[in-house]
């Protein structure tokens, strides 16, 4: 599995246990666009780590935390 796809599975995951939050409401919430958002979780964008600091902070979790459970290359 590409590491894009990991990722966006990984952040779909602690969305889903960490907020009660739809793909668009949680957009919102760290001020990014929906679309932006959706192909990020879908693995379609290769994504900053600015953005990708930006979603861990709005799921109130570390990088390394954020990271957990993805391959290593």
């Amino acid at each position: 599995m590409m590491i894009r796809k990991q990722l966006g599975n990984r952040i779909r995951e602690l969305r889903k246990e960490k907020t009660d939050l739809s793909q668009e409401a949680f957009a919102n919430s760290i001020n990014m666009d929906r679309t932006y958002y959706s192909s990020v979780e879908n693995g379609e964008r290769n994504i900053s780590i600015i953005n990708i600091k930006k979603i861990a902070d709005g799921l109130n979790v570390s990088l390394s935390e954020l990271f957990d459970g993805i391959d290593k290359y």
